[in-house]
């Protein structure tokens, strides 16, 4: 089962849109703490995608982990993931300082 057939996610996911919304509708100085507790979040997003990455190569090289195409995908995708997260909150970074008083 797809968690996105959950009734949860699916609830969470839409607030997070309504909120989104919402958020574009604040007054800029609003909009700059907001954007303080996206980057902190980010930021956390980050450190546990290379936290979960150091757990997943343990499990490897323990051997715990014995299924090497499976190893590999996570991985892979794990990193593809980093970048993206790195290159989100490099983005909101800039996006902030243009818009610095």
């Amino acid at each position: 089962m797809s968690y996105k057939k959950l009734e949860i996610w699916q609830l969470a996911k839409e607030l997070t849109i309504e909120i989104h919304k919402i958020s574009l509708t604040l007054p800029k100085f609003e909009q700059f703490e907001e954007t303080q507790q996206i980057r902190k979040f980010l930021t956390y997003s980050l450190s546990s995608n290379d936290e979960t990455i150091d757990h997943l190569e343990t499990l490897f090289e323990t051997q715990s982990l014995k299924d090497e195409l499976l190893y590999n995908c996570l991985h892979q995708k794990l990193t593809e993931l980093g970048k993206k997260l790195n290159n989100f909150l490099q983005a909101v970074e800039r996006s902030h300082n243009e818009f610095q008083p």
